[in-house]
């Protein structure tokens, strides 16, 4: 079965960077969009970054100018870039790949992978 896997976790003080890169262990068709969430304990799971085929990305209002992803299309490979970071981005971060109406599953996430931020 085909499975997004995620890398790149660990424990970093504040300020400190992290980069976090997802891939698919096979080929998945149909892919349009992936993008990065996470979830803190007992918090819903947010939006943290997001990236079209074509190129568009979004993101949160907490991470703009210090977060940035990344895409290369032909792996399936997205990579979310996290400097400055602060307390509050310590998190369980998933990966989340997007497909079209067409497709079943009509999305993948990965297992997810742990983000603390602590002196």
């Amino acid at each position: 079965q085909v499975q997004l896997v995620e890398s790149g976790g660990g424990s970093v003080q504040p300020g400190g960077s992290l980069r976090l890169s997802c891939s698919s262990s096979g080929t998945i068709s149909g892919i349009y969009a992936m993008g990065w969430y996470r979830q803190a304990p007992g918090k819903q799971r947010e939006l943290v970054a997001r990236i079209t085929l074509s190129g568009t990305k979004t993101y949160a209002d907490s991470v703009r100018g210090r977060f940035t992803i990344s895409r290369d299309n032909a792996k399936n490979t997205v990579v979310l870039q996290m400097n400055s970071l602060k307390f509050e981005d310590t998190a369980v971060y998933y990966c989340k790949a997007d497909r079209g109406v067409l497709f079943s599953p009509r999305d993948y996430w990965g297992q997810g992978t742990q983000v603390t931020v602590s002196s």
